[in-house]
C-alpha cells in the first residue's frame, strides 16, 4: 500500500512497463531505419492514403515516438491522480462531492481504473507501431494498405474494453454502496 499514511494503493509501475517497452522499441526501430529512409517521409495518412509529406529530419521521422511519449505521460499522470483522489466511500456522510470530478467508488476501484488506463496506453502504443510501419518504409512512395485504419483502431478498441468494464463496475459499486 501507499506510504502516505492513508493506505492508498501504490502506483502500478509494472503496468507502465509495457508502454515503456513499446516506446523503447519504437525508438530503436526509428534509429535503425532512419539512415535508409527517403528524403521525403510521410507526415499524415488520410482516408485516401498519404496526403502530407515532410523533408526527412529527426523531428519529422520521430513525431510518432514523441507523441507516444506524451501519451505515456498523460496516462501515467491520469492513473496517479486517480490513485491520489479520495474515493466515494472515503467522503464524510453528507459531504458533497463536486459533480466535475468522477470519483472512484473505492480505492480498489481506483487501482483497477489506473491499471486499465495504463493498459489502454499500451494499446495506443501498438497503434503507433502500426502507423510507423507505413511511415518508416524505405520506398519513396509507400503504398497504404486498405486495412491500415482497422489495424490502427483495433488495438485502441481492445484497450478501451477494460476501461469501460472498470467504469461500469465502479458505477455499479457506487450505486450499491448508496443503498
Amino acid at each position: 500500500m501507499g506510504n502516505d499514511g492513508e493506505n492508498r494503493p501504490d502506483f502500478p509501475w509494472v503496468w507502465l512497463l509495457p508502454q515503456l517497452a513499446v516506446l523503447a522499441g519504437l525508438t530503436v526501430w526509428g534509429v535503425a531505419v532512419y539512415p535508409s529512409l527517403p528524403e521525403r517521409v510521410p507526415q499524415h495518412i488520410g482516408p485516401g492514403g498519404i496526403d502530407a509529406w515532410a523533408d526527412k529530419s529527426v523531428g519529422a521521422v520521430f513525431v510518432p515516438v514523441l507523441v507516444y511519449a506524451g501519451v505515456i505521460a498523460v496516462m501515467a499522470l491520469t492513473s496517479a491522480a486517480a490513485l491520489r483522489m479520495r474515493s466515494e466511500d472515503e467522503l464524510a456522510p453528507g459531504e458533497r462531492a463536486s459533480s466535475l470530478i468522477n470519483r472512484p467508488a473505492t480505492r480498489a476501484s481506483a487501482l483497477r481504473g489506473a491499471r486499465a488506463t495504463l493498459q489502454l496506453g499500451f494499446c495506443i502504443g501498438l497503434s503507433m507501431a502500426v502507423t510507423c510501419a507505413v511511415m518508416w518504409r524505405t520506398e519513396p512512395d509507400p503504398h497504404v494498405p486498405a486495412w491500415l485504419l482497422a489495424a490502427v483502431l483495433a488495438p485502441i478498441a481492445l484497450g478501451l474494453v477494460p476501461v469501460l468494464a472498470v467504469a461500469l463496475r465502479d458505477r455499479r459499486e457506487s450505486r450499491e454502496s448508496r443503498k
